[in-house]
């Protein structure tokens, strides 16, 4: 029996349903942020995903040779593709552009709870800050309104339990350039840094000539963690528009994030403002969503653009949802229309017709079985009601609606079925 590949899933029909609703969710948050939705390719060049990330991102790619030659990839994640998609086709639009996207990633690396080699990611970008406030492009409203998002989007999940880390990339890059880190590898120590892998960090960094006492300090910076009394150790520019930030969720009724300064997000063309969500009842794998500011469209050819955004792991934070227990009860049809006798199957098939051009979803018995039969089939499939055609009531223009889930029937005139149906809903 050949299988799905490895770290790739089929979604049966219950699963499909549970997953469509909490996708609409996000849908239906992102529309009421007056975010619109975009659509890329599910593979893209190559080369797209190196600028963004490096050649090291080759590992992890499922890249390949298409029958042209050319160097292709699936998408590990969709913020490069909508970046290119904005230098191809929106940069002369009126700014900011809001988007959002919904899709399929794939990413070469461990299957492992939560984690596989085809993933679904939810996102959104604010692409150009109109008149920036600050030097590196950013306005303190934008990165709030991409963080007020992203909570409400949890929120819409139903979890109960969850946390929003804030920080900012500058306060980190700042303490190891004056640590004596060089620029040019500033970017290998923030890596670290960002998955807390002290004990890789500490001989990179005394490789550079950082101090022990200055290394020290900087592991302390990347565990300061609270509320925004943190912002005391952060002087300057980059405190006061943390501030700002934190002045705007608040207005916008946004419960106050952590001040963490050690969230960095670990890649280089976050330029300030950085973010993650948490989800306890993942475990020590717990990150359900993260983003920040950035600038990449000049590594794809346009004008250099500051941004913000931010992607929303779809698988993990449904499995966030089930370990707290969240319990999803499929829909099923509304109508499940059976004929009595083989006469009355015309009619039957006249009814579901009638049925679904109301709006209303029904099914009609199409295996010729036995009323009683045709009952636990209607059943099995979480049919709300049974429309029951039989020839006695169909003499006076009726039929039996019977509600599967109390067994209660009456006689109903076949055009006040769907009124009938829908008054239950």
């Amino acid at each position: 029996m050949i299988q799905c590949p490895r770290g790739t899933r089929d979604f049966l029909p219950d699963e499909m349903e549970k997953r469509r609703f909490y996708e609409n969710r996000l849908r239906h948050v992102a529309l009421t942020f007056g975010f619109r939705e975009v659509e890329t390719p599910i593979f893209e060049d190559a080369e797209l995903f190196i600028l963004r990330s490096g050649p090291n991102v080759l590992k992890e790619l499922y890249a390949f040779k298409d029958k042209g030659d050319r160097d292709i990839a699936l998408r590990p994640e969709m913020t490069a593709p909508a970046v290119r998609m904005f230098v191809n086709g929106m940069s002369n639009d009126p700014k900011p552009i809001k988007i959002f996207y919904f899709g399929q990633c794939f990413r070469y690396e461990r299957p492992q709870s939560g984690r596989y080699r085809e993933f679904f990611q939810f996102g959104a970008e604010i692409i150009g800050s109109a008149n920036p406030e600050y030097k590196n492009g950013a306005r303190p409203e934008t990165d709030a309104e991409a963080i007020a998002m992203a909570a409400s989007m949890i929120k819409a999940f139903g979890l109960k339990e969850y946390r929003i880390r804030i920080g900012h990339i500058g306060v980190l890059r700042q303490r190891i350039a004056d640590a004596g880190v060089p620029a040019d590898r500033a970017a290998e120590v923030l890596q670290k840094l960002d998955k807390k892998l002290y004990e890789e960090a500490r001989p990179l960094m005394e490789e550079m000539g950082v101090s022990a006492a200055e290394i020290d300090g900087i592991f302390d910076l990347t565990e300061t963690v609270g509320g925004p009394e943190v912002l005391d150790k952060v002087p300057g520019e980059v405190g006061d528009y943390l501030r700002k930030v934190v002045s705007f969720l608040e207005a916008m009724g946004v419960e106050t994030p952590e001040i963490d300064l050690g969230v960095v997000r670990g890649l280089d063309y976050y330029t300030g403002m950085v973010f993650e969500a948490e989800a306890p009842a993942l475990g020590a794998e717990k990150q359900i969503c993260g983003g920040g500011s950035y600038t990449l469209s000049e590594l794809f050819g346009g004008e250099k653009v500051f941004s913000t955004g931010f992607a929303v792991g779809f698988d993990r934070i449904l499995l966030a949802a089930e370990k707290e227990g969240q319990e999803y009860v499929p829909r099923g049809i509304d109508a499940y229309v059976l004929s009595v006798t083989d006469d009355m199957r015309l009619k039957a098939a006249e009814i579901a017709a009638m049925l679904r051009r109301e709006g209303i979803s029904a099914d009609v018995d199409i295996a010729g079985r036995k009323m009683a039969k045709a009952l636990k089939y209607a059943s099995a499939v979480r049919a709300r009601y049974a429309v029951i055609v039989g020839a006695k009531e169909m003499e006076a223009g009726a039929a039996t609606l019977r509600d599967m889930g109390s067994g209660e029937q009456k006689t109903v005139e076949v055009g006040d079925l769907p009124r009938e149906i829908r008054q239950a809903q």
